[in-house]
């Protein structure tokens, strides 16, 4: 087998063990769990996990990271994209409301079971935070600096949009009345909202609409 081969192995095999440790922790809570519980749901025994994760504090830090990185995966995406500031946030929002809703159960332990980190998990991952705080305030002041935002405040601003989108972690429950891209949908219309933008194709759609309606 060679590296990339036996790379890939490992990473499926701890993937499926963050995800029944996720499963496990979303529902009975971190300090309520064991490893042997998570190593029955898989159908493995305990030293199947401590091949790959030296603790259940280390599993913990594993599940917390991936909750917080996704919001940095989008923050880069739309980094990395052409357009207008208002474009590439647009297309934030949608793209990081939708992580969150799909990592909702990683993100929901975070948020509960932070304390349980050590503290050189717990740092690391406030960094992750921070970068992805600067780097949307970044995006802000772009804007701002272009005159497509009116924002007083970009560093208070971009906390209100990570806000808006975490607290769905709380929320959100699969299978209600709305689906998970319509609700990131809407959701990012509110997180760009924020910003006072005024796009006049929108604002001609709503005038057209204000007419159709008038008696």
């Amino acid at each position: 087998m060679n590296d990339d081969i036996r790379e890939a192995v490992m990473s499926l095999k701890r993937e499926r063990i963050v995800s029944a440790a996720v499963d496990l922790f979303y529902q009975h809570g971190f300090g309520h769990t064991t490893l042997d519980q998570v190593a029955e749901l898989m159908g493995m025994t305990k030293p199947f996990i401590y091949a790959h994760f030296s603790s259940k504090t280390e599993l913990l830090a594993a599940i917390c990271a991936q909750g917080i990185s996704v919001s940095l995966q989008a923050i880069n995406r739309a980094l990395a994209s052409e357009g207008s500031s208002r474009d590439r946030l647009q297309a934030f929002a949608n793209d990081f409301m939708l992580a969150v809703l799909e990592s909702q159960k990683h993100i929901a332990i975070y948020t509960r079971e932070e304390k349980n980190l050590t503290s050189a998990d717990r740092e690391t991952i406030q960094n992750m935070r921070r970068e992805f705080d600067r780097k949307l305030t970044g995006l802000l002041d772009q804007g701002v600096a272009n005159g497509e935002f009116a924002v007083d405040e970009t560093a208070l601003a971009a906390l209100a949009i990570g806000g808006i989108a975490s607290w769905a972690s709380v929320w959100y429950r699969p299978g209600g009345r709305l689906p998970a891209q319509d609700i990131a949908r809407r959701m990012a219309g509110m997180m760009v909202a924020i910003t006072q933008v005024d796009n006049p194709a929108e604002r001609t759609a709503r005038h057209s609409r204000k007419e159709e309606t008038t008696p």
